[in-house]
This record gives C-alpha cells, sequence and structure tokens, in this order.
C-alpha cells in the first residue's frame, strides 16, 4: 500500500513533463494543418478534386452517382450519356470558396455553381455548407438532358429540371417530387395558361434570375404528373407530331393522349389539387413524404465505391485556376496565379500550361497556344486535354490556311482523346470532320452518327451530317435533313441549312456550290452545352455569360462541297460521271439534268413492326405509329442511309425508328432513311 502511495508523486511528474511537452510543440500543428492538401476522388462516373479529406471527397461523388441513379430511373434508361467531360471541384472552406465564386445574386449561389463550356461542364460546391450539391441539381438535370433526350419545348425541360431539384437523400432511398419554389402559392392565385399557350412559350430572358413565375410552376406540375403517373411514353408521341411532322398543338395532344387541351388541362389540375390531401403514415424506420412526393430505391453512400489519388498542392490549385478562367471576373486573377506557377520549374504542371493557353484560344491567339501546349507535352506528353487542344488549335488554324502539322497528326491526337473519353462528343464530331477533309466519307458518317448519338440535340452536328451526305452524293438524305434543319431553334443553323438547299441542284450538276458553306457555332451558346431550358438558349440562369466560341469549332470542317474550288472545265470533262451527276460539255451549255424525284420527302417516327427481306435486295418495312401503319419499301437496304446503326438488319423488330420516305411507289412509300433509336 506504501509503495503505491509513493508512487504516485512520480507518475504525477512524467505526467505534467508530457503535457508540458504538448504544449510546446502545440502551435506547430496548426501550421501544417492550414496547408492546402490537394486530392481527387474518383467513382464509376464522376472525379472530384478538393482540398477536403477523402470522407468528404467521397460524399460528393456518392451524391453524384445518385442523382445519376435517379435521373436513370425517372427517364426509364439503363444507358445514361455523359457526352462531355465533367469536372466537379469542392472547397472546403468560405475563405477558398469566396476567392472563387461567380458574382451573381441568390442563396443557391452560396453553396454551389455551375459553369457550362464548350469541351467540359464544371460544378463547383462549397463544402462549409451542407448539402451543398443541392444548389446544382437543377442544372445536373439540363446536362444529362441535353445528351440523353431528342430536342423538346422549354416547358419540358425547366418542368424536369424543377421537378428533380427537389431530390432529397435518406440512406438508400429519395424522395422527390416535393413543391421546390413555392409554386403551390403561385398555381393557387394566378389563373394558369392555357396548354397550348404554355407548350408555346418561349424562353424569357428577363427572367432567368427568378424561376418564381407561373410558367416555372405551371411547367413543373405538368411535369409532376407526367412523371408520377406514368405518361412520359405518350409526351414522346406529342413531340414527334409537333416537332417532326409539324401539327398543330391541340391536334397533337388530342392524339397523343385521347383529350383535347382543355380536357388535358383539366386532368394536370385535378391532379395538383389532389396533391394537398393528406398522405398515409410512413411505414416504420422510414422518413414522412412531403406532400407530392415519391420514394425511388438508390444506391447507399456507402455501398458507392470510390479510389483516392494524392494531387501535388501546385497542381490543386493549377486545377481551380483552369476553372476560374472561364469566369471573366476571376480570369485576370487567374491568369496571374497560372503564370507564376509557371515561371517556379518545381511547381510547373501541365495544367496551368493547357490551362492558359485555353485563354489564348479564347482571344484567337494561335501561335501563344501552340507554345503554351509544346510546353505542356513536355511536361506530360499523355494528357487527354493537351491532345483535344493540339487538335483544336490544329483545326482553327486550317481554316486560316496556316501550316497545322497534319492532318494525321489532329486525327491522332483525337483518336487518343477518344481512347480516354469515348462518349466525348465533340471530339468525336472534330473526327469525324477531319475524316470527311481527308476524304473517308463512310468512316465520317460513322463517326458523326456516334457523336448523334451522343448528343441528340446538337443541331452543328445534324447540319455536319448534311454536308457528310452531301459528300456522299446521299443527296436524298441530305435533302431531308436540311428540310428539317430550316426550321431548327439555332437561327445559324436554321439560316445555313435554308443556303445549303437553295444551292443543291448546282452542286448536284456541278459538283460545287455557288459560295463556300459555313455552319453554325458548335459553341456552348448553342447546342453543344445545356441552357436553363433548352439546348438552344446561350446559358443556364446561373452560368456566366462568358463566351467559348474560341474552345470549340467556330465552322465545321469545310466539306467536299466546299474545301477545294471547282476543277478547271477540260478536267471536268475527262471525268467520268457519278450517278446522279452530268458531263459538263461546255460550261455556257450544261445539258439538262436528269428530273429529280419532286415527291416531298416526309417523316414518321413509331415502331418498326417487321422487316421483309425476301425479295433482296429490297426490303419492305413495316412501320406502326399510333392508328397509322406503313409499308416502306428500300430499293436496295445494302445501300439505306442509316443513323444509329452500323448495318442494316432483316430482323429488326419491335425497334423505336424515325424514318424519312416519299409517299407512293410500288408500296405505301418509298424510304429515303433510317434512325434506329
Amino acid at each position: 500500500m506504501t509503495d503505491r502511495i509513493h508512487s504516485f508523486p512520480k507518475r504525477l511528474i512524467f505526467i505534467s513533463i508530457s503535457l508540458a511537452l504538448l504544449v510546446l510543440c502545440a502551435p506547430l500543428a496548426p501550421a501544417r494543418s492550414d496547408q492546402q492538401h490537394w486530392i481527387r476522388v474518383n467513382s464509376s462516373h464522376f472525379s472530384v478534386v478538393t482540398d477536403a479529406d477523402e470522407f468528404k471527397g467521397h460524399d460528393v461523388v456518392a451524391r453524384f452517382e445518385q442523382m445519376r441513379l435517379v435521373f436513370g430511373q425517372l427517364l426509364a434508361r439503363t444507358r445514361i450519356n455523359m457526352s462531355e467531360p465533367i469536372d466537379i471541384i469542392a472547397l472546403r472552406s468560405d475563405d477558398e470558396y469566396s476567392k472563387v465564386v461567380p458574382n451573381r445574386q441568390g442563396p443557391a449561389i452560396a453553396m454551389g455553381f455551375f459553369i457550362p463550356g464548350s469541351d467540359r461542364d464544371y460544378f463547383v460546391l462549397n463544402l462549409s455548407k451542407e448539402e451543398g450539391w443541392r444548389a446544382v441539381s437543377r442544372e445536373f438535370a439540363l446536362v444529362f438532358l441535353n445528351y440523353n433526350y431528342p430536342l423538346t419545348q422549354p416547358w419540358f425541360d425547366e418542368g424536369f429540371a424543377e421537378y428533380f431539384c427537389s431530390l432529397r437523400f435518406a440512406n438508400k432511398q429519395a424522395q422527390i417530387g416535393a413543391d421546390p419554389e413555392s409554386f403551390t402559392e403561385i398555381l393557387n392565385s394566378t389563373p394558369w395558361l392555357s396548354i397550348p399557350d404554355l407548350f408555346a412559350t418561349r424562353r424569357d430572358a428577363s427572367q432567368e434570375n427568378s424561376r418564381h413565375t407561373l410558367f416555372y410552376a405551371q411547367s413543373w406540375i405538368v411535369m409532376h404528373y407526367l412523371l408520377t403517373q406514368d405518361k412520359l411514353s405518350e409526351m414522346g408521341t406529342y413531340f414527334d407530331l409537333v416537332e417532326n411532322q409539324k401539327l398543330p398543338v391541340e391536334e397533337a395532344i388530342q392524339k397523343a393522349y385521347g383529350m383535347s387541351s382543355a380536357q388535358f388541362a383539366q386532368v394536370v389540375q385535378d391532379h395538383f389539387h389532389s396533391l394537398g390531401q393528406p398522405s398515409k403514415p410512413p411505414e416504420k424506420g422510414k422518413q414522412p413524404l412531403a406532400a407530392g412526393s415519391q420514394t425511388l430505391e438508390v444506391t447507399a453512400s456507402d455501398q458507392i465505391g470510390s479510389s483516392n489519388q494524392d494531387l501535388p498542392e501546385a497542381e490543386g490549385q493549377s486545377l481551380v485556376g483552369e476553372m476560374s478562367v472561364r469566369l471573366p471576373e476571376h480570369r485576370e486573377q487567374a491568369v496571374q496565379q497560372l503564370e507564376s506557377i509557371t515561371v517556379q520549374p518545381k511547381m510547373d504542371n501541365v495544367v496551368a500550361r493547357r490551362a492558359l493557353a485555353w485563354t489564348h484560344m479564347e482571344k484567337k491567339e494561335f501561335d501563344r497556344a501552340v507554345e503554351e501546349l509544346s510546353k505542356a507535352g513536355d511536361l506530360n506528353p499523355k494528357d487527354p486535354w493537351l491532345h483535344y487542344y493540339l487538335a483544336l488549335v490544329r483545326y482553327h488554324l486550317a481554316q486560316t490556311g496556316q501550316a497545322t502539322g497534319g492532318l494525321p497528326n489532329m486525327m491522332q491526337d483525337l483518336r487518343q482523346v477518344l481512347d480516354w473519353d469515348p462518349e466525348f462528343a465533340q471530339a468525336r464530331s472534330m473526327l469525324a470532320m477531319a475524316q470527311l477533309e481527308g476524304g473517308g466519307v463512310h468512316a465520317a458518317m460513322d463517326s458523326m452518327r456516334v457523336a448523334l448519338t451522343l448528343s441528340p440535340r446538337n443541331q452543328t452536328y445534324l447540319l455536319n451530317m448534311a454536308q457528310i451526305y452531301m459528300a456522299g452524293k446521299s443527296w436524298e438524305a441530305a435533302t431531308a435533313l436540311l428540310e428539317r434543319l430550316k426550321s431548327s431553334p439555332d437561327p445559324q443553323v436554321a439560316k445555313s441549312a435554308g443556303e445549303q438547299l437553295a444551292g443543291l441542284p448546282m452542286l448536284k450538276k456541278y459538283g460545287t456550290l455557288a459560295q463556300p458553306q459555313q455552319t453554325a457555332s458548335a459553341s456552348s451558346s448553342s447546342s453543344s452545352s445545356p441552357s436553363s431550358s433548352s439546348p438552344s438558349s446561350s446559358s443556364t440562369s446561373s452560368s456566366p455569360a462568358s463566351g467559348h466560341s474560341a474552345t470549340a469549332p467556330s465552322t465545321t470542317a469545310p466539306s467536299a462541297t466546299s474545301r477545294k474550288p471547282a476543277a478547271p472545265q477540260a478536267k471536268t470533262e475527262q471525268q467520268s460521271p457519278e450517278p446522279d451527276e452530268v458531263t459538263v460539255d461546255r460550261a455556257d451549255q450544261p445539258p439538262t439534268p436528269a428530273q429529280p424525284d419532286k415527291r416531298a420527302i416526309q417523316f414518321l417516327k413509331g415502331k418498326l413492326v417487321s422487316v421483309d427481306c425476301s425479295q433482296a435486295p429490297s426490303a419492305i418495312l413495316i412501320v406502326s405509329a399510333g392508328a397509322k401503319v406503313l409499308k416502306l419499301r428500300a430499293q436496295d437496304y445494302k445501300s439505306l442511309t442509316l443513323i444509329g446503326a452500323d448495318d442494316f438488319s432483316c430482323d429488326w423488330k419491335g425497334r423505336t425508328v424515325a424514318v424519312n420516305y416519299r409517299a407512293g411507289g410500288k408500296a405505301d412509300g418509298d424510304l429515303v432513311s433510317i434512325e434506329v433509336q
């Protein structure tokens, strides 16, 4: 007992000395914790760069994976395209976030923001705020709609985005459908728009910063009805009737839903009033549902796999700078920071160099961009963005007639990019036009088909496909596509389509257009980046008003109709005429060409019931669209223009198809082209 008593002071002295040493060392700890430590956290489909710890980084990528799962469930999609790379940056503190946040209004901007681009999209989150992902969930929905759903009308996109941004997560469940913007108050106090007026409403740029309007509220409740009552397939029929067959809204609603627009409006209003009724009590262990909500099953956050990668501090700062140069208000400061990194050999990195190259391309300083990319290649020749920007610079230099290192180098760069990201639609489109320039019409057609599958709303890609059709002398397919594009929501595309249609007879006769045609911009201001309501608007309500024209091809590559001047007359006489062309004997007296088929080209979208190839190479396709059933004949299915498939199959059955055809002939119509979806 005495020994234990005497030993206590010795222990106390030892503990006191230990505590004193810890106190002396304590000032050193905060200095280390204040240093930024950057990591990259990767999941199956997303990657986040963060200066927080790996646990918060995992939470971010897990939320994005869960949002992707919910998107697929709502639209019944098993395959979900990510046709443009997505970069996520998550900053741990308000101080770091305040250095990059755009100068915009609204409470959500304190939690996160979205930057669209022609080459990639950025989502930036403030991790000091709870559930910062909710601030960008609306833009997330618009991005994925843009790459996974055909062209619609503004109310559809806005209604879906408003429905989606009500999303909440609780372990393995997602709740969605509650009122996200006090829309119930608006709908209860304001007379509703008629359905034809709602469906015809275009985006009002003056209201982009405020969604508390009747248009957004009514779009939300219509989409709420369509999604919760499983009516989305009928709406697909409606869009086909309105957008492709050009039927009036009233007639299209009647055919798609079997009711008038007034009856449809009443059904939606009844649905709205039913949302205020008391819901059933929640099951044991589950969260209560908000009015109008539904529950979806999702993978729990802790069951979503991820991996971590440490990043050098200079690379982490450069990645933030690469994002910041896309915001006009932060560009100058970001450039200065990036330049300060590149002058220090130990900090210099490929990210800083390619970001500076991007700023030079924005100002059309292509020589300086090449210099930066050359230095970037010395630092990391395998960087995929390096090869993308090299191809892009070569593309722009080719347009000005400057030496570019050759077309093969451009295609090699693009193939390396596509090895890294096979779904990168813009790289696929650029490869198609490079292949066309090199004379590979069939290869170009295959590449552009993939680009269109990945980005079905992109009007510029469709215009490029029309050029490829013309280069391959697929006159009927080119005509049908240009006729559709004449009414494109993108005015530049519509204008170019009209001009090319007007020049088509001369092209068929003489092999050249009256003047070289340029197509519309593929910048983020049109369809290569998502918009607040549809791909045709300039940006989302939370996106900056910065341009991206230099980082996306401003015109298509010179096509077979415009990339070379017309051959001298003597050489034309020595060439063998192609089908659909006429040999020119004298420039002033061209012979009368063969009379073209003057039957109007019609469009139909429906189900392919069966294919009969018993009289090969001709084939009879039975296509059903509502009450209409047509027998369409392909004179030679082996040469039929296909979209969405590599080869024609006589075994196709039950597939959704979109066909262009001419009425009459040996069946109900003669096929011009078929798109398999």
